[in-house]
């Protein structure tokens, strides 16, 4: 039985309970079923940013395709992190915080049904409808919030203003801006950046480091995952056209081993004691980069694949560097915001920026997937090696 369940003494679901601060000593702190569920519907929508990455990428559209990229995949995330972190301080798991979820995830498969409006025609009409949608039922929780938690009713109205204006501005940018208008975005991501920036310095709330280590590396799961299933498409694509050559298998060898890497290093230790109340800004937005470069990381497995069977309009050097730049990217960040603040002496702190260097030359080698998946799958193998060489810290 859950703390909650004890709270009514029956196990029920309550239509309405207060939406106060869970407590952050909870022992066995988790994700629930509703966020599971919750990253399952934002499955779609990554699915199909990579997806469409791959395309525009490959039909040689790169400038066009990164902006829209960095555009959408900074809505997927934001909205997604928000939930994460309010989840974590306030899920009281009433009926009504799970209908206000249910309109969250309504909004985000809004947001992936546009998504190739996106691409194709610069029209973000369609993403930013779900969008507001996500962070509009978000600004509701807010404000129950402020009604039940006199604590923190300041971070909440904060919050609650905060996000209301900033869909205003998303509406008006959509409805002013030529399509993409990369300027208008710009200030309004950093504005909603700098929103619960301003709302906790009322009062800051309250979250489990425990649980948003999982929630972080659960969600760095589903993009990996979703490599995986962008190559897996694309190699099968090749074996029913008849295309399964050598240089397709050298793909499928390299790209198994990078992403099998990128795992290892993001899980290589815990990382929950890093996050505190001066980190997690920094740790909780650095995440941008290492979840949007994970998704890169399959349309260009996908896009070496294209190339390999004459299927794209991009060179060897390009297709080689969509898979090498996303993973020097994810390395870097993995790096800054986890590695470089781990106990020192195992492994050298300049390891990991070595190889990631290395890694953002691979495409000038030749074959750049296998060399990516070689230097990561040497990175782990050096790092577990020296770890079991290093001398145990003797009890004190």
């Amino acid at each position: 039985m859950t703390d909650r369940d004890a709270e009514t003494g029956t196990g029920r679901i309550r239509w309405l309970a207060p939406l106060l601060p869970r407590s952050t000593e909870e022992e066995h702190r988790s994700a629930t079923p509703l966020e599971l569920f919750f990253d399952l519907v934002f499955v779609v929508a990554i699915a199909q940013a990579s997806g469409r990455l791959h395309h525009a990428l490959s039909a040689g559209h790169a400038v066009e395709a990164l902006l829209s990229y960095v555009m959408i995949f900074f809505a997927i995330w934001w909205a997604w992190m928000n939930f994460t972190w309010f989840a974590s301080a306030y899920d009281t798991d009433d009926a009504g915080y799970r209908l206000v979820v249910f309109v969250q995830l309504t909004g985000a498969l809004i947001m992936a049904a546009g998504v190739p409006r996106a691409f194709d025609e610069g029209a973000f009409g369609v993403v930013l409808i779900g969008y507001v949608v996500m962070r509009l039922a978000i600004v509701t929780q807010w404000v129950r919030v402020a009604r039940c938690d006199p604590v923190h009713r300041a971070t909440a109205l904060r919050y609650a203003v905060g996000v209301g204006l900033c869909q205003i501005g998303w509406i008006a940018w959509v409805v002013l801006s030529s399509p993409g208008g990369i300027v208008g975005f710009t200030v309004l991501a950093i504005v909603e950046l700098l929103v619960p920036v301003w709302a906790e310095r009322a009062e800051a709330t309250w979250w489990h480091p425990e649980h948003i280590a999982e929630r972080y590396g659960l969600f760095t799961i589903i993009v990996l995952g979703e490599s995986i299933l962008a190559a897996s498409i694309a190699i099968q694509s090749s074996i029913d056209a008849g295309d399964l050559t050598s240089e397709v298998t050298v793909i499928i060898v390299g790209g198994l081993l990078t992403v099998f890497s990128l795992w290892w290093l993001y899980f290589d230790r815990p990382v929950h004691h890093l996050l505190n109340a001066s980190t997690a800004f920094v740790w909780g937005y650095g995440h941008y980069l290492i979840f949007a470069s994970a998704a890169a990381v399959g349309a260009g497995l996908a896009i070496g694949v294209d190339h390999a069977t004459g299927h794209a309009e991009i060179g060897a050097f390009g297709a080689g560097a969509a898979v090498a730049w996303p993973v020097a990217i994810y390395m870097t960040s993995v790096w800054a915001l986890h590695e470089r603040h781990q106990e020192a002496g195992e492994v050298p702190i300049w390891l990991s920026p070595a190889v990631a260097a290395l890694v953002l030359l691979s495409p000038l080698a030749g074959h750049a997937v296998l060399v990516t998946g070689l230097l990561l799958a040497t990175l782990v193998a050096t790092r577990l090696v020296r770890r079991h060489r290093a001398p145990i810290p003797e009890a004190a």
